[in-house]
């Protein structure tokens, strides 16, 4: 019986010592668990539609993992129209990832202004902002502050045809009147000078954006939008008066403002029009798409805007916009590591945006470290001297100002509305919005 009891008590303290020991291996494993903090990442490029955009956002988040042992991120991935949606439902019960993607401007004013996006300038302030081009981080600012790091930029050149420039001995502009020059001999040769489908109304915004800032300067319709100036200034009149003069000189294909973009677009492809005014987003286009013939992608080049003698504007400043940025949310417990993770990000893909996606990243490219079709090298190369960026104007406004701007533009070229007119009709609808 003693036997039996000294041999119950021996299991016993063996069990119990089993038990401890357990316990303090699983509280080990917890106390490993807990101290690796969880980033929530939401984007909007999924591997179906956006693969090699998604290959590259996987690769930075492992090299991110790797070099901070305590981080994980934690992933979800919805397409753009889900994904704006569930942002919206998430903001809603201040519920946002601690990271995700933001578009600039009118679309972020309302997060900001409920506190939702954390104030990014003290991550810029760490060498990151000097790597971004010019008029980048801007669009993303709200009242000093910057609320959002942009991945994409778009600018809009003017594509030309190089074959029909040689044909008719034509020289790329740099100067407006050397520019309605070669618009009045292409179209007394019978050909359409550019490539224009206005029935979109936002690509004959471009054109009038362009004109505004050579005649008025790179301010002077921003001003005119955020209401610290007037959309009855004296350059954004002569600007409208421009536009219609091109018009007048049969500047643009026939039917443009019942065409559609690809419709006018494909005006340029056939090479029908000898000129394009489009975003950058169209390089691949013009120099990958094997749909295309190669002898039409190896004629394309382009060029800046010219400067309007007597102007204030810069032949290096440009009409574009980023696209998506990175916000870091307002009420993340891992606001610190969230904000580093948006820094290492944008480093990282700015390194292999273009080469791997053909995507144009918003911070600065050397080229010499790449290798890409020359079209691409040229635009980077700009883009790295320009000396300002002007966001889309229907971007920069309201959704029923834009609206109206939009209309306006249409009714512009179509010769439907003087230029005074369409000057002071867009002064009345941001002064009622101002009024709101």
């Amino acid at each position: 019986m003693l036997k039996k009891t000294h041999t119950f008590f021996l299991v016993l303290v063996l069990l119990l010592i089993a038990a401890l020991t357990g316990c303090n291996g699983s509280d080990k494993a917890s106390n490993e668990s807990g101290s690796q903090k969880t980033i929530k990442f939401m984007h909007l490029w999924p591997a179906g539609s956006s693969k090699q955009q998604s290959l590259i956002v996987s690769d930075i988040i492992k090299q991110f993992e790797a070099e901070n042992k305590d981080v994980k991120i934690e992933l979800e991935v919805l397409e753009n129209e889900q994904y704006k949606n569930k942002i919206k439902v998430l903001s809603s019960s201040n519920e946002l990832p601690d990271v995700g993607f933001t578009w600039a401007a009118g679309y972020m004013t309302p997060f900001v202004e409920g506190n939702l996006y954390a104030d990014l300038d003290d991550v810029l302030n760490e060498g990151l902002k000097d790597s971004f081009v010019s008029g980048t981080t801007e669009a993303y600012a709200l009242d000093g502050k910057t609320y959002g790091l942009p991945l994409e930029l778009n600018i809009a050149p003017i594509y030309y045809n190089k074959e029909i420039f040689e044909k008719y001995n034509l020289e790329v502009p740099k100067t407006y009147s050397e520019f309605q020059t070669i618009v009045k001999t292409l179209s007394d040769k019978g050909i359409a000078p550019i490539a224009l489908g206005n029935k979109d109304r936002w690509t004959g915004s471009l054109w009038y954006m362009y004109m505004a800032d050579r005649i008025g300067g790179s301010d002077v319709l921003n001003k005119a939008i955020d209401r610290t100036g007037s959309f009855e200034d004296p350059a954004l009149v002569s600007a409208a008066d421009e536009i219609q003069k091109l018009v007048n000189e049969n500047a643009f294909n026939k039917g443009f403002n019942g065409l559609s973009n690809d419709e006018g677009k494909s005006e340029f492809l056939n090479g029908k029009a000898a000129m394009y005014l489009m975003g950058t987003w169209e390089l691949p286009n013009f120099t990958t798409n094997e749909e295309l013939p190669k002898e039409f992608r190896d004629n394309v080049g382009f060029f800046k805007f010219p400067t309007v003698e007597g102007g204030k504007g810069d032949i290096d400043s440009w009409v574009g916009g980023p696209g998506v940025g990175l916000f870091v949310s307002e009420n993340s417990k891992v606001k610190a590591e969230s904000k580093e993770f948006v820094k290492f990000f944008v480093e990282k893909w700015g390194e292999q945006a273009v080469e791997k996606a053909g995507v144009i990243p918003a911070t600065k490219v050397d080229t010499a470290k790449i290798e890409l079709p020359q079209l691409y090298i040229d635009v980077l190369n700009e883009l790295s001297k320009a000396s300002n960026l002007t966001l889309f104007a229907d971007v920069q406004m309201s959704a029923s100002v834009a609206e109206t701007h939009l209309n306006l533009i249409q009714s512009l070229f179509g010769n439907e509305v003087k230029p005074n007119d369409f000057a002071k009709k867009h002064e009345e609808a941001l002064k009622a919005e101002e009024r709101k």
